[in-house]
């Protein structure tokens, strides 16, 4: 009996250790890059919203320190600026990559996906490298990053690997491909999903109610579904909203939203009515 139980014990950890391992292969990225329309996927991924320092006006300044409020604890942006220390100034782009992407740091230990990988990992590949040649031009800071303030039991980052297997899905929620680049702008680099969606009690978004709305994670009001059923706004309207802040009704974006119209202004207007004409769909 004692052996059938050690084999047991043995056969599960060897699945376990299989199953959470992070995935640390190297992707074949283009060598060749472009740092100008790196900038552009920089604001439409939204990275200066999370990771520039509270009440910071230099968006580029990327010391992280912004909370994030969930059920498991408070996580906190890391400082990503160019600084070799404390910063990613040493990373590879094979190692920025594995994190934007896949969620692995080049450690090779699991991010936590409050870091929103899961919608970049439909990122393209020249998008990602044009990325990084961009983040290289960002100045470096030495600002030591905030540990993140989470529950004992999600400390341990190995189990994510199992959250990965179960919830990463790399399909696409719309299937009809309809409007690609609008899909492509919210799902992947605007992961506006992360926030208008609401989350099972493992933290992952619910696909099956999609850009219908969630509680607010800091217990303040609630993020607005999106819909065309709850948002009835013309695909015009979506669009100078995204340009200018301005809502039909002639009021302006406040809150965090403000920070995401900061990025989207900065997009191109055919890129603004992709995803105007995206949201429609649903």
């Amino acid at each position: 009996m004692f052996r059938i139980f050690a084999l047991f014990f043995l056969v599960s950890g060897g699945v376990f250790y299989w199953i959470t391992a992070p995935d640390v292969s190297d992707r074949n990225l283009p060598t060749a890059a472009d740092a100008q329309a790196g900038e552009t996927v920089f604001y439409a991924a939204g990275c200066a919203s999370c990771h520039t320092a509270p009440n910071s006006d230099d968006t580029l300044a990327l010391t992280g320190g912004q909370s994030f409020v969930t059920q498991f604890g408070t996580f906190y942006a890391p400082n990503v600026s160019m600084d070799p220390v404390v910063g990613i100034g040493q990373w590879s782009v094979s190692d920025f990559e594995r994190a934007v992407r896949r969620g692995v740091s080049p450690e090779g230990k699991h991010y936590y996906p409050a870091f929103p990988y899961t919608s970049y990992q439909n990122m393209t590949d020249q998008d990602v490298a044009d990325l990084w040649a961009f983040w290289q031009t960002l100045p470096a800071h030495g600002e030591a990053s905030k540990p993140h303030d989470i529950m004992l039991p999600v400390q341990w980052r190995r189990p994510l690997g199992g959250w990965k297997t179960l919830f990463m899905s790399p399909d696409w929620v719309d299937v009809s491909g309809a409007e690609p680049r609008g899909r492509y702008l919210v799902e992947a680099l605007g992961h506006c999903g992360e926030c208008h969606t609401p989350r099972g009690p493992l933290g992952n978004v619910k696909r099956s109610e999609w850009l219908s709305g969630a509680p607010n994670p800091s217990g303040q009001g609630r993020i607005p579904g999106i819909t065309s059923a709850q948002l009835d706004w013309s695909v015009e309207d979506i669009a100078e909203y995204l340009k200018s802040g301005m809502t039909p009704d002639y009021d302006f974006v406040g809150g965090h939203m403000a920070d995401v119209v900061a990025n989207t202004a900065r997009l191109t207007d055919q890129d603004r009515l992709a995803i105007a004409r995206y949201l429609k769909l649903f």
